[in-house]
């Protein structure tokens, strides 16, 4: 539908564009003089479609029906020849020999004011202006029902919105409570974590304090041994001094 809707688009810019070029390049008519041309444009348009239709009810086999159709155009025919001679006095005849167009609503075909009967029908029995209106029919269908499934879509969600049971109420009541206790559980998990957290800190604070004392104490420890190894290395030292001069006397 996205394609269609552009290509549909496409021609309706061409369309537009159109106009624009012709009240650029067309002489400026008074408001009473394209009133009038309007009109035989109108009925021109009225007339080539009727025969376009005639002919293929006819080619179905629908003789009666075309013969219908061919009496309202024998009828349009005579409101175009009324409305022609009122457009036609309604200006100099030089202007009146020139070609008024206007484009075509549907494929954006320029179509004349002087264009006869079977141009008209030609046109509006053509394969490209039936095909455009083939295409727009089907581009309308289409946005109605999606606009039908939209709206439709739309109900449903407001009826399911205003379904709510008190079963479903109930069970909403049910996941609130767990989401507090669920909550409540997490704080509570939470400032028992911090509290085993702050217990570890001081234990291995308490360690590092034995840690540290005892390395104090090792250290003192060591340090005494080592004078007292001194002083006994000293003495021994001096005794063995002692006992060798008393000897050197002796002799």
């Amino acid at each position: 539908m996205y394609e269609l809707r552009a290509f549909i688009r496409d021609i309706d810019r061409r369309i537009d564009n159109a106009k624009k070029d012709l009240v650029e390049t067309q002489e400026e008519l008074s408001t009473d003089v394209e009133v009038k041309a309007n009109m035989v444009h109108d009925i021109g348009e009225k007339i080539g479609k009727k025969l376009a239709e005639a002919e293929n009810q006819g080619a179905e086999g629908n003789v009666e029906e075309s013969l219908k159709m061919m009496e309202e155009v024998e009828k349009l025919k005579e409101e175009k020849r009324k409305a022609e001679m009122d457009y036609r006095n309604s200006m100099p005849a030089s202007t009146y020999q020139q070609q008024k167009l206007r484009v075509c609503e549907i494929c954006s075909a320029y179509l004349g004011i002087h264009d006869n009967d079977r141009r008209l029908a030609d046109h509006f029995g053509g394969k490209l202006h039936l095909g455009f209106i083939k295409l727009r029919d089907k581009l309308a269908a289409l946005e109605k029902l999606t606009e039908a499934k939209a709206e439709k879509r739309r109900v449903e969600r407001e009826e399911n919105r205003g379904r709510t049971s008190p079963e479903r109420s109930d069970r909403s009541d049910r996941d609130r409570e767990r989401d507090r206790d669920r909550r409540n559980r997490g704080g509570s998990n939470r400032d028992n974590d911090r509290r085993d957290r702050d217990q570890r800190r001081r234990s291995r604070s308490r360690s590092r304090s034995r840690n540290d004392r005892e390395e104090r104490r090792n250290s003192h420890r060591s340090s005494r041994d080592s004078r007292r190894n001194s002083r006994e290395r000293s003495r021994t030292s001096e005794t063995r001094g002692s006992q060798g001069r008393t000897a050197a006397t002796e002799e």
